[in-house]
C-alpha cells in the first residue's frame, strides 16, 4: 500500500518563501516527481492596510520563512527540497522532518476542508459533546468558517443563547 502524503514545513530565508515554493514546483515538475511531491503552498492572508490616510488590500505571509509542502518523504523527495535555493532545512529534530499532525494541518488553515451542514438557521439541533450534551436547542447563527454555530437551548425555564463548534451538534432527525 503506498504511503500517504503528509504536510511538511519546510524554513527557508526570509523573503524567499515565494521562489522557494516556485523553485520546488519547477523542481517536480522536471523530475517528474508529481507523485511525491504534491502540493506547495505559502499561506497567506488578506489584511487592510492604511497608508497616507488610503485603505488597501494586501496579501501578507502568515507564517514568514516558512513554506508548507504536501509530500511522501522518501530519500528523493527529501533530497530535491532540501537542496532548492533558499532552503535551510525541514522543521523537526535534527534532520528528521515531522509531518504535520492534522489538528495542526486544520488549525494552520493549509487545507480547506468543505463543510457540509445538515442544518441551518431555524432548525433544531441535539448537542452531542460538551457539558451540554443531550440538550436540544435551535440554531440561531451559523459561521462554518469559523467552526461556529450559536444555539439557543432552553435552561431552567430559560432561552440561553450557547456557542459551539459544528462537530458539538448535528440536526434532529
Amino acid at each position: 500500500m503506498p504511503e500517504e502524503a503528509r504536510w511538511y514545513v519546510v524554513h527557508t530565508y526570509s523573503g524567499y518563501e515565494n521562489k522557494v515554493a516556485t523553485n520546488i514546483e519547477k523542481a517536480v515538475e522536471n523530475r517528474k516527481l508529481q507523485d511525491l511531491i504534491q502540493e506547495v503552498q505559502v499561506p497567506t492572508e488578506t489584511v487592510v492596510e492604511i497608508k497616507d490616510n488610503k485603505k488597501k488590500e494586501v496579501e501578507r505571509k502568515i507564517y514568514p520563512g516558512y513554506v508548507m509542502v504536501k509530500m511522501i518523504m522518501t530519500d528523493d523527495s527529501w533530497y530535491v527540497v532540501r537542496n532548492i535555493r533558499g532552503v535551510t532545512g525541514f522543521v523537526g529534530p535534527g534532520s528528521r522532518p515531522v509531518p504535520l499532525t492534522d489538528e495542526e494541518v486544520s488549525r494552520l488553515g493549509v487545507e480547506k476542508r468543505e463543510i457540509i451542514l445538515n442544518f441551518k438557521v431555524g432548525e433544531s439541533v441535539k448537542v452531542t459533546d460538551g457539558y451540554l450534551e443531550g440538550f436540544i436547542g435551535t440554531v440561531e447563527s451559523l459561521e462554518p468558517e469559523n467552526d461556529l454555530v450559536r444555539v439557543s437551548v432552553s435552561m431552567m425555564g430559560k432561552d440561553v443563547l450557547v456557542e459551539l463548534e459544528l462537530s458539538q451538534v448535528e440536526a434532529l432527525s
